[in-house]
């Protein structure tokens, strides 16, 4: 029945138009997928903040407040209603577009996330860079090089930058190049220049991984019988290499970017808090200490949407580099 509506297509609309709508079939498919799991994040973290003992706003005012302004507090955020009726409330104002009011700083959980996005969004740019820039042609060189000194540094420094604790590298950082040097500020976000190490510490991690990545995949390319064959038809290394190998090897490495830039902007939460940088990542850790349930609501939900949008960007590019993949 489904080569049966293809052929149909195939014969209405031309193939390329075919292979258009076939694919947009599958990205409204991909998105209504992901509502159940939206759904799912949002009752499961409303589930275990609501699991967890203790009384937010009684947290949030501090032991030295009276009970009566406790119950206020509570009955004015709706705290007093039974858990699934505050539940529905949630769903309710969330189908509007509203995730709620901070308990804690009294503002919009919307326009704190929409604050702190920008300083989230400028380091995610800048490590992503970074990472690509450094991650792809040191891959693509120690796959040329395989087993040489270069092929062993590059890999050494790759497995540094995946191994080493993130707040670690952080913490060395700031001493060297901010303390002891005085190049860059230590914390903040107050110019370009401070943005500088936590790009470079965050950025590491991730390069190293699409280094490692793209020379596994690229070996694992450059052993097939095309490529052999490309060879003996007289091309040069590197034409094969960029126009047959790499592009073919590039699959999976597009896939670790767009879930890396996701989860960047998702919020780096070590750099963020480290670097003293008001993201995501620092918002969220300040929703978790104050048990600031509306805003770790928000947080969360708000890092899952950007997720499942990485995937279907990931989806998107799959087909522009191997269009073969329309068809499956």
């Amino acid at each position: 029945m489904e080569r049966l509506v293809k052929q149909l297509l195939s014969q209405c609309f031309g193939e390329t138009v075919r292979q258009e709508l076939v694919l947009a079939r599958k990205m409204i498919q991909r998105i209504l997928v992901s509502i159940p799991v939206m759904l799912g994040v949002v009752f499961l973290i409303f589930l275990m903040l609501n699991v967890v003992p203790g009384n937010p706003i009684e947290a949030m005012l501090g032991e030295h407040a009276s009970q009566s302004v406790i119950d206020r507090m509570s009955r004015y955020y709706g705290l007093d209603q039974p858990v699934y009726v505050q539940f529905l409330i949630y769903v309710k104002n969330l189908l509007h577009g509203d995730l709620g009011v901070s308990y804690k700083l009294n503002r919009s959980v919307n326009d704190l996330i929409g604050s702190a996005f920008p300083y989230t969004l400028k380091l995610t740019l800048l490590s992503a860079l970074l990472a690509w820039l450094i991650g792809i042609p040191a891959g693509i060189v120690s796959a040329i090089r395989k087993n040489s000194l270069i092929d062993r540094l590059f890999m050494g420094v790759s497995l540094m930058g995946v191994s080493m604790p993130v707040f670690w590298a952080a913490l060395l950082f700031q001493y060297f190049f901010a303390y002891r040097m005085n190049l860059v500020p230590v914390s903040g976000a107050t110019s370009l220049s401070s943005y500088f190490l936590p790009s470079i510490v965050l950025g590491w991690s991730s390069a190293g991984t699409i280094a490692r990545l793209t020379r596994s995949n690229l070996l694992e390319v450059l052993e097939e019988d095309y490529i052999r064959t490309a060879f003996a038809k007289g091309r040069s290394q590197s034409g094969v290499i960029l126009h047959h190998a790499f592009k073919n090897a590039l699959l999976p490495v597009v896939t670790m970017m767009a879930i890396q830039v996701a989860s960047m902007l998702s919020g780096a939460v070590i750099t963020e808090t480290v670097f003293a940088i008001p993201g995501i990542g620092r918002l969220a850790v300040d929703a978790i200490t104050s048990r600031d349930m509306p805003l770790l609501q928000g947080t969360v939900l708000f890092t899952t949407v950007l997720m499942i949008l990485g995937n279907l960007v990931a989806d998107l590019l799959y087909t522009v580099i191997d269009p073969r993949i329309r068809e499956i």
